[in-house]
C-alpha cells in the first residue's frame, strides 16, 4: 500500500494541467483551462480543468475529480498505478509499505529464476542461432518490435543450454525443476537433467503485477512423440495455470479504457492480436476458462467478446466459457468466425479490420444457442423443446445480473411455451441433484435405498454404459431416456443411445452435461459385478416410474370406475415389489455401506 502522506504529496505537486494535457488538447479560458470531452465525443468543449482547485470536471459525461481519477477514468489504471505515474511526473518516489516480509519476498528466488530465464530465451531469440525462431515469427506478421512487446524468445535446439546457463549464474537446479524449467531423465546413463524448453518460440506468462511466473513453448519443428506443439510450465508455488491468463497483464488497461475485454484460446492469438493493434486481449493457458479466470476478468470489464474456434470444439469451450462468466456478474457474447480461422489466421490475412468485424457483429451467448438450436430444429416438437430446454437452462442458471436473467427468462419463456413460474421452479432445483416428487409420499419406516457414494442410480447407470458400451442396447430395451430425472445422465444416455462410439458430445451440450461426461470417462471406480449392479439400479429407476404412475381412486368414481382402477393399482404394486432389490448386497459391492433405519433394521 502507499501511505495517505506519499498519496497527498504526490497530489498537491502535481501539475494537473500539464499531465491532462497529455491526453486532451486544453485551451486556456480565464482562470481554467478547457478541451473537448475525454470520455464521449462532441463538437463544442464541455471539458475543463482548474488547476486552482487540482480539480476536472466534464459537462457532456458528468465524470469528474482529481488526476488520479482522471488516470483511472480514462487511461484505466488502478489507483497505485495512477500515484505512481504522477508521482514520476511530478519527482516523488512513491514506494509500496509493507508490513513483514510478503508472500512474493518469501519467493523472490522463484521469481529471479523465472526472470532470467526469460532474459536467456529472449536473448537467443535474437541471436544468431534465433534466425529460424524470428522468421517463423514474421511469417506469422510479428515481427521484432511486437516480440519484445511480449517478451517472446527462443529455446535453442540441444539439451542443456539453458541449464549450463543457469549453472554459471549459480542458479539452484532443484529451484529450475520446481518451476519446470529442467526435466529429469529416464534413460539409463544418460545426464540426470535436460532442458525442458527446447526448439520452441518461448511465451513468458505474466502475473497481473507483470512479473515472469512461467512459460509456454511453441514447437518449431514438427509434432512427435513426446514433441507436443503446445508446452506449458507445470503448476508451481508461483504458476496456476487456472488463475493466470496469458496477456492481461499488458491488456487491462486498454480493457478499461475499451469497456471490454477480447478472449482467444492460445498464445499465438493474443500476440497476433496486439501485431495489428489489439491490444485488449487474453487467453487461458490450454484449459478451459475457470471461475479464478471469471473473477479476474470482472475486476476490469463486465463484458467479453468470445473469440474461440467455430469448430464443435471451439462451440463447446465457447458454451462452458460463458456460463463461467456469467456466474461471475460477467456478460459474453460470443464472435463467430469462419470455418477453419481463428484470431490469428484473421489478424494476418485482414488485420485489424477484419477481426474487428466479427467483434462487431457477435451476439449474446444465449442468442448464439438458440441460433443453433433452431438450424437443427429444436423448437419443431413438444419433445425437441424439452431437449432444447435442457441445453438452455445452464445458461439461465449461470446469469447473475438481474436485468438480464430477465431477459432470458422471458425469451426462453416465449421460445419453449414454458410459463415464467415453472422456469424459475426449474433454475430453482440443483442440477445435479436428483428432484424430489411433486405430490407427498407418505411416510415409509422401510430402510431407504442407499445412494451410491451420492451418485444415485442415474450416474452409476450412465457410468456402467460408458464403461462398458454392450449394456446401453439392454439398457434401452427396459427403460428410455425420460425415465431418467437427472439432465445430465438424460442428455449423456440419448446420446450414447444415438451414438454408442461416442467419445465428445456435440457442441451445442450443456457445459454441466459436459463435466459430467468427462467426469464420469475419467472415473475408474470399480463396477463389479457388472450385471447384478445393472439389473439393480434399472430396477430402481423402473420402480420409481411406476411409483409415478399410482394411481388414488377418486371417491366420485363409480363402481366400475373403482374396481378398475383399483385393478390397476394392485398390479402396479406387484410390480414394484417385483422389481424391488435388494440393496444392502448392492451397496457393499458399490463400497457404500448398508444403512439402518431408526428401529436397528439392516
Amino acid at each position: 500500500m502507499i501511505s495517505d502522506r506519499v498519496v497527498e504529496e504526490v497530489r498537491a505537486r502535481a501539475d494537473i494541467v500539464g499531465i491532462i494535457g497529455e491526453f486532451v488538447r486544453l485551451k486556456k479560458a480565464g482562470k481554467e483551462f478547457k478541451g473537448l470531452s475525454p470520455f464521449k465525443e462532441e463538437r463544442t468543449p464541455s471539458f475543463c480543468v482548474v488547476p486552482s482547485k487540482a480539480f476536472f470536471h466534464d459537462f457532456s459525461s458528468g465524470e469528474s475529480g482529481d488526476v488520479f481519477k482522471f488516470l483511472m477514468k480514462h487511461q484505466g489504471m488502478s489507483f497505485v498505478e495512477a500515484v505512481k505515474f504522477v508521482g514520476a511526473k511530478s519527482g516523488v518516489e512513491v514506494r509500496e509499505e509493507r508490513r513483514g516480509r510478503s508472500r512474493d519476498e518469501l519467493l523472490r528466488p522463484h521469481y529471479e529464476a523465472l526472470a532470467f530465464a526469460a532474459a536467456f530465451f529472449r536473448e537467443r531469440l535474437e541471436a544468431e542461432g534465433g534466425k529460424a525462431a524470428r522468421e517463423y515469427l514474421q511469417g506469422r506478421g510479428i515481427g521484432m518490435e511486437v516480440a519484445e512487446r511480449y517478451g517472446l524468445g527462443h529455446a535453442p535446439d540441444g539439451w542443456q543450454a539453458f541449464r549450463e546457463a543457469a549453472a554459471v549464474h549459480g542458479i539452484d537446479e532443484g529451484l529450475l525443476f520446481e518451476l519446470g524449467l529442467l526435466k529429469r531423465s529416464e534413460k539409463a546413463g544418460a545426464a540426470s537433467a535436460y532442458d525442458a524448453f527446447r526448439n520452441r518460440i518461448v511465451f513468458p506468462i505474466h502475473s497481473i503485477a507483470g512479473r515472469v511466473t512461467g512459460f509456454g513453448g511453441r514447437l518449431l519443428g514438427k509434432e512427435g512423440r513426446g514433441a507436443p506443439k503446445y508446452l506449458n510450465s507445470p503448476d508451481s508455488p508461483v504458476f496456476h495455470k487456472g488463475e493466470i491468463l496469458y496477456g492481461l497483464d499488458k491488456a487491462k488497461n486498454h480493457v478499461r479504457r475499451e469497456g471490454c475485454v477480447l478472449v482467444a484460446e492460445g498464445f499465438m492469438d493474443v500476440v497476433s492480436l496486439g501485431a495489428v493493434g489489439i491490444l485488449n486481449a487474453a487467453a487461458p493457458l490450454g484449459t478451459s476458462l475457470t471461475d479464478a479466470h471469471a473473477a479476474l476478468l470482472a475486476r476490469y470489464s463486465k463484458e467479453a467478446r468470445l473469440l474461440f474456434d467455430s469448430d464443435s470444439a471451439g462451440l463447446r469451450a465457447t458454451f462452458r466459457a460463458a456460463d463461467v462468466l456469467l456466474a461471475s456478474g460477467v456478460h459474453p457474447s460470443v464472435a463467430t468466425l469462419p470455418d477453419g480461422e481463428d484470431p490469428d489466421s484473421v489478424a494476418r490475412s485482414g488485420g485489424a479490420k477484419a477481426v474487428m468485424k466479427f467483434v462487431s457483429q457477435a451476439v449474446d451467448v444465449l442468442d448464439r444457442k438458440v441460433a443453433i438450436l433452431e438450424e437443427r430444429d429444436y423448437f419443431s416438437s413438444i419433445e425437441k423443446k424439452r431437449n432444447a430446454l435442457d441445453r438452455l437452462l445452464p445458461t439461465l442458471r449461470a446469469v447473475r445480473d438481474p436485468a438480464l436473467r430477465d431477459m432470458y427468462l422471458a425469451k426462453v419463456s416465449e421460445l419453449t411455451g414454458v410459463e415464467r413460474a415453472t422456469l424459475d421452479a426449474e433454475l430453482r432445483k440443483e442440477p445435479d441433484g436428483l428432484t424430489a416428487p411433486s405430490r407427498a409420499q407418505p411416510p415409509s419406516r422401510r430402510r431407504p435405498a442407499p445412494r451410491f457414494h451420492g451418485r444415485g442410480p442415474e450416474r452409476t447407470l450412465v457410468q456402467l454404459l460408458l464403461r462398458d458400451r454392450t449394456w446401453i442396447d439392454r439398457a434401452a430395451e427396459k427403460i428410455g431416456p425420460a425415465d431418467l430425472e437427472d439432465r445430465a445422465c438424460r442428455a449423456i444416455f440419448q446420446a450414447l443411445i444415438d451414438d454408442p462410439e461416442i467419445k465428445i458430445l456435440p457442441a451445442e451440450t450443456a457445459p454441466e452435461t459436459v463435466r459430467r461426461f468427462e467426469d464420469l470417462m475419467a472415473d475408474r471406480e470399480d463396477l463389479a459385478p457388472a450385471s447384478r449392479i445393472f439389473d439393480d439400479v434399472v430396477s430402481r429407476i423402473q420402480a420409481r416410474e411406476i411409483e409415478r404412475r399410482n394411481l388414488d381412486v377418486p371417491g366420485d368414481a363409480d363402481e366400475a370406475e373403482k374396481a378398475r382402477l383399483a385393478q390397476e393399482k394392485e398390479e402396479l404394486v406387484k410390480q414394484k415389489n417385483a422389481l424391488r432389490p435388494d440393496w444392502s448386497k448392492t451397496a457393499r459391492w458399490i463400497g457404500a455401506p448398508a444403512r439402518r433405519d431408526a428401529q436397528g433394521a439392516p
